[in-house]
């Protein structure tokens, strides 16, 4: 395994789901698991293909309820390609003895090889090589090359290649009783000898699918159909020392496309134009090589290789192609269908990182968020609010889809689900807005979009606040804050916390910024925003009080997770890890023995401390000095010891966000959480969700942590800040930016040296301010310094 490839040795089937989401390829438009051709849905395997921002509704009948869920569709499975001996049986690792089997993902060129010699008996076997690619070049093509050779014998080998629209949402065990079915109308047919088609459209959504394969080999084909399987069947002849081969090509198209008439007759047309397997290989390569350019991030050994493994699936999910879609991003990727496919904040972990590479891609997401203003408004109306209030979980048309039920794997439980409650995702999307806009020097944007969703979201919080007399203070009452284990005090009746510190410190942060950006509009756009809201001076006067005067609680000398924190019981944690292996998921166990997790000082990941991932230590104490509170260096340190001891990190976001912030505070522990957040999807450690999808939220994150956690790099005020934390693990590395319209600007460290390049252009020079001075590099340049010890 290098830096260039993901490999895996042998063949083990309890290793299959893990194997196949890390080995999934996708190009931003649809994405298919890592799943063997010959291999179909079963307990060891799951074949999916995922199409971005393709979904279903359906009613589910759960726990005596009636409950209503969207999903990520699971496409018809274009992959099938089995083989066997005449007479004999399809041939699996799972039946079929296995001499040797070598799985390979080319991470530099997006292609998926496989390796694999079977034991036919009596001496025989069979050599299986295969070439997977998911075109990046052109986003509604695949392909897959397959070689057989015969050793020890000569024969005849049955192979069947098919389209297979028999499919459902059965990849996450507890949802399994959840209605899947969300293919219909499937049917099948052939335009030629070497192509057949399939078309089916989702059952509520009304999306219609066309997918057709073209099958390429030196044998006659011959075609059968069922209404929803269509299959190629061809006999070839081996001989020892000769390779036979079977090309398979095919395209994909969704009413979703743009461009296109209908999706079955664009992908006919699309799969009887595309080139032979040896072209789509060459330009493949050539999008990849293109993209890893805008992309590049080096850091030399292991963490190198597992970061380069991350930066490929988070490119995969999101390419340029995303900037052409209406589409969120899928915190599980497009690699499973864990959290139904669903857009959280992750994006939060997400867009710093492409807003210094791909910001058009950003700007795309935000359109996203955007398009759904209107729904998010009437969300927060329900509520009797003003302003908006945007989904915890997101999906096509931006309502709340976060579920009524969960299930609790271990008592086997439904219990009701209060996630919904996590508004600080408006806060998330502010945030995202303010810093794409930093970073691409998009005023249009901002000006436009972005100020109508800033506004609405800062006009939320403002109306959330309600004022305490005694405390003098405006407090935000009835949230779940990003902790997620405490959705309800032990002793209440209702769900929800109060005064949630994270909620509260970025909403004053939306208002403030809201502020500001009002203040600096030109007058005619001021004007347009004030009619289009029915803004008045007497709401922006309320905005600067509440922005001024939110409750923080502290508690013991830190800052509190939310009021009344303090005065949960503490957890025997050493009991608890000597009576479970794994005690990530406290929230399951505890409730599982007839307990809750909400009597407890426990967190399942960063709370308070996310605010040390968000804003710079001066930011942070600059935000808390407009609070009218005092935050030192002591006070933040103690706040970090004092979480780090009650946080079980059931997320995988929990061990970047300490990592991060320890590099600045306890550098001698955030090396730890830095390999947690890198080993979390390669290791599976959250134990088995990761062959359910990928975290996308993490893997990005950990890119962001060299890029800008590791840097200090910040975006503000049209200037480059950087000050670098010296993380001895992390200390060499190099990554190029797009900034502001500069394209390729390096940044590099070797220990104690830093270089800045700015490539040669006839943009304005990028002013860079560093601890102790302020440079300005002009395109051409190269800026050198040696860093402090």
């Amino acid at each position: 395994m290098t830096a260039l490839t993901w490999a895996y040795e042998g063949y083990a089937a309890e290793e299959e789901r893990l194997r196949e989401s890390l080995c999934t390829l996708g190009n931003g438009v649809f994405a298919t698991r890592g799943v063997l051709p010959e291999c179909a849905a079963d307990e060891t395997h799951y074949p999916g293909t995922y199409a971005a921002g393709v979904y279903n509704r359906l009613t589910s009948k759960v726990a005596g309820r009636l409950v209503e869920n969207e999903d990520m569709v699971n496409l018809p499975n274009w992959l099938p390609l089995r083989f066997r001996p005449p007479g004999g049986h399809w041939l699996t690792p799972d039946t079929t003895t296995v001499l040797e089997h070598h799985l390979v993902l080319h991470l530099s060129s997006g292609l998926l090889e496989r390796h694999t010699r079977y034991d036919l008996g009596e001496g025989r076997e069979l050599a299986v090589r295969q070439q997977r690619l998911v075109h990046m070049g052109d986003p509604h093509l695949a392909a897959l090359r397959t070689r057989f050779s015969a050793t020890g014998w000569s024969g005849d080998l049955d192979v069947e290649a098919a389209l297979d629209g028999g499919v459902t949402n059965a990849g996450v065990a507890r949802y399994r009783e959840l209605d899947g079915s969300h293919l219909t109308h499937v049917h099948t047919g052939d335009t030629t000898p070497d192509t057949v088609w399939l078309r089916c459209r989702t059952r509520t959504s009304d999306i219609r699918v066309g997918m057709a394969s073209r099958v390429t080999a030196d044998v006659p084909l011959a075609s059968r159909h069922t209404p929803a399987r269509t299959v190629q069947g061809l006999r070839l002849h081996l001989v020892p020392g000769r390779t036979a081969t079977v090309d398979k090509c095919v395209a994909l198209h969704t009413s979703h496309d743009p461009a296109i008439s209908d999706p079955l007759d664009a992908a006919i047309d699309r799969v009887g134009n595309a080139p032979g397997f040896d072209d789509l290989l060459r330009s493949h390569r050539t999008a990849w090589a293109q993209l890893w350019r805008r992309a590049e991030l080096e850091v030399p050994g292991e963490a190198g290789g597992i970061l380069r493994l991350h930066h490929f699936h988070v490119l995969q999910t999101l390419s340029p192609h995303t900037a052409d879609l209406d589409v969120g991003v899928p915190a599980r990727g497009l690699h499973g269908e864990a959290y139904r496919g669903h857009v959280f904040w992750d994006e939060l972990f997400v867009l710093p990182y492409l807003n210094l590479h791909f910001p058009e891609v950003s700007r795309a997401l935000l359109h996203y968020r955007h398009r759904r203003l209107t729904t998010a408004c009437s969300a927060a109306h329900a509520l009797g609010r003003r302003g908006a209030l945007y989904p915890w979980q997101s999906g096509s048309d931006g309502r709340e889809e976060t579920q009524l039920l969960h299930l609790n794997p271990r008592s086997g439980r439904w219990l009701a689900d209060h996630s919904h409650l996590q508004h600080h995702v408006d806060s998330a999307i502010a945030y995202n807005v303010w810093e794409y806009c930093e970073a691409a020097g998009d005023t249009e944007f901002l000006h436009t979009e972005g100020a109508e969703m800033l506004l609405q979201i800062a006009r939320f919080w403002a109306d959330s606040a309600v004022h305490d007399e005694q405390l003098g203070r405006h407090r935000i009452r009835g949230v779940v804050g990003p902790d997620e284990y405490h959705e309800a005090y032990p002793w209440a009746t209702r769900p929800g916390v109060d005064d949630n510190a994270y909620t509260n410190v970025t909403a004053a942060w939306v208002l403030a910024r809201t502020l500001e950006l009002l203040d600096a509009l030109p007058a005619p756009r001021r004007r347009e925003l004030v009619e289009l809201t029915g803004l008045d001076s007497g709401e922006l006067e309320r905005w600067q009080e509440v922005s001024r005067t939110l409750h923080v609680p502290f508690h013991a000398g830190v800052i509190s997770q939310f009021e009344g924190y303090g005065r949960l019981a503490e957890l025997d944690w050493d009991d608890y890890r000597a009576r479970y292996d794994d005690i990530r998921r406290l929230d399951r166990i505890l409730e599982a023995e007839g307990d809750t997790v909400n009597r407890y000082q426990v967190s399942k990941q960063a709370d308070v401390l996310m605010l040390g991932h968000l804003f710079s230590p001066a930011e942070l104490r600059s935000l808390f000095g407009r609070l009218g509170y005092r935050l030192d260096d002591e006070t933040w340190r103690r706040t970090a010891d004092y979480y780090l001891a009650r946080t079980s990190h059931g997320s995988t976001l929990s061990g970047l966000v300490h990592g991060w912030v320890l590099a600045r505070a306890r550098r001698a522990e955030a090396w730890a959480f830095c390999q947690e957040a890198l080993r979390g999807d390669i290791a599976d450690v959250q134990g088995g969700t990761t062959g359910e999808g990928i975290h996308l939220g993490a893997m990005a994150g950990t890119l962001d942590l060299v890029q800008r956690g590791l840097t200090g790099l910040v975006t503000r005020g049209g200037a480059l800040r950087l000050d670098p934390a010296p993380l001895p693990e992390l200390s060499s590395y190099r990554f190029a930016l797009h900034y502001q319209g500069h394209w390729g600007v390096r940044l590099r460290r070797e220990r104690e040296h830093l270089e800045i390049a700015v490539p040669p252009s006839d943009l304005p020079p990028i002013d860079v301010r560093l601890p102790d001075r302020e440079v300005r590099v002009r395109p051409g340049e190269t800026f050198r310094l040696v860093l402090p010890e």
